[in-house]
């Protein structure tokens, strides 16, 4: 199927440019939730609803963002990626702008759904952008890549919100993301362009059955899953960690935006380390990583009866994350490269499932072990740690069985 006339293609002049905008955009679900994480204790009390209530709009965008994924890369497989980016960043904007102005906790519910169904488009069609645009080691360098640069939202965002929220209020949070995918669009507009070749003809049976394909592969589902547990240590401490600290320690949203911003490093690190051992042996690697979380976790629940604070929690966590991030960056590498001829749908599939995980299992731990202190956020990594060494289990016994 050939593309439109209307629709303005890449130019190889602008790649590079549009490279850029490509990366700028894969931390946007970091940004969409990061932004407000030091707010979450304000929101709770100027909008009157309970802690409860304001940590469920990051499961709303989580959620819609995981399920949006799931149907939004055959959308882009069939109509081209450039036109429903742009559509998308103005509706996130839009939104942006309507939570900022309301205090009903449901309409920033419903406007949470469309943040999330909107950056589920905005980025995968720009991890998508990249198999369209390169190949071999080029791309595979690119991929490893994804998971670094999507850190540096963990990084930036709470510590700007942290800032935000002490001079402007939680509020001005929203508006800083407005007018981010604001200054992107006009970006867009000027140096970036359709990238698709060749568009898939839109036929449900045809997409279900590459859906069905993709999924009954046991490793990439399983590598997803290993995906949602890894970002799921880092989401628990994002929705708990600033009440443990402007609650539990007394400390300001300032301290919550400093502690998320070393955390946020720590994702980064590991995602490096990732990168630096791309080649390595694929479970020798990940199993010495996990031994590690594991040994770190049992050193935080002993550590819990002696030294119990900001730091000590802080030093932990740290170890933990960056050992999220090798993880993550690991599988995310090994499932967006699993497919490429369907490259949207597979990237659809793997941010799609993820954040689903991710969505479900946070809010049901952070509902079974509260945001109370560093002992139940030892409590949290634990169960998500052990569910991860099960997985794995799984993994080494299917490999195994494949070289017999």
């Amino acid at each position: 199927m050939e593309l439109p006339l209307n629709i303005k293609k890449l130019s190889s002049e602008n790649q590079s440019k549009a490279t850029i905008l490509a990366f700028a955009l894969i931390p946007l679900s970091g940004f969409a939730t990061d932004v407000y994480i030091p707010s979450l204790p304000t929101m709770s009390r100027e909008l009157g609803v309970s802690d409860l209530q304001v940590q469920l709009t990051l499961g709303m965008f989580l959620i819609s963002y995981g399920v949006a994924q799931l149907f939004v890369g055959s959308l882009l497989d069939s109509f081209g990626r450039y036109r429903i980016g742009l559509i998308s960043l103005f509706v996130f904007a839009l939104a942006s702008v309507v939570i900022a102005n309301t205090a009903n906790i449901y309409l920033i519910y419903l406007m949470r759904i469309i943040h999330g169904i909107t950056v589920a488009a905005i980025v995968v069609s720009k991890r998508t952008f990249f198999v369209d645009v390169f190949s071999g080691d080029k791309l595979k360098n690119y991929l490893s890549m994804f998971s670094i640069i999507w850190a540096t939202a963990p990084i930036i965002a709470p510590f700007v919100g942290g800032y935000l929220q002490s001079w402007f209020g939680w509020e001005s949070n929203f508006y800083f993301l407005a007018v981010f995918a604001m200054i992107i669009l006009v970006l867009e507009l000027s140096f970036s362009g359709e990238t698709i070749k060749q568009k898939m003809e839109f036929s449900f049976r045809k997409i279900a059955s590459i859906y069905i394909d993709m999924v009954s592969t046991a490793s990439f589902t399983l590598g997803i899953v290993m995906l949602g547990l890894s970002y799921g240590m880092v989401m628990i401490y994002n929705m708990t960690g600033p009440f443990v600290i402007e609650h539990h320690f007394g400390l300001s949203p300032i301290a919550a935006g400093y502690s998320s911003l070393l955390l946020g490093g720590a994702v980064m690190v590991g995602g490096l380390l990732g990168k630096a051992t791309i080649n390595k042996p694929f479970i020798a690697k990940l199993s010495v990583n996990i031994g590690l979380q594991l040994l770190f976790v049992v050193a935080m629940l002993v550590s819990v009866n002696f030294v119990a604070n900001l730091y000590s929690m802080v030093f932990f966590a740290f170890i933990i994350h960056a050992c999220s991030g090798y993880t993550f960056n690991t599988f995310f590498t090994f499932c967006l490269s699993r497919f490429p001829k369907n490259a949207g749908i597979a990237s659809g599939l793997t941010g799609g499932i993820n954040y689903v995980i991710v969505s479900f299992l946070t809010y049901g731990v952070i509902a079974l072990i509260p945001a109370k202190d560093e002992l139940n956020l030892a409590y949290s990594y634990t169960l998500l740690i052990g569910m991860s060494i099960l997985i794995m289990f799984v993994i080494v016994r299917m490999n195994k069985r494949n070289l017999q």
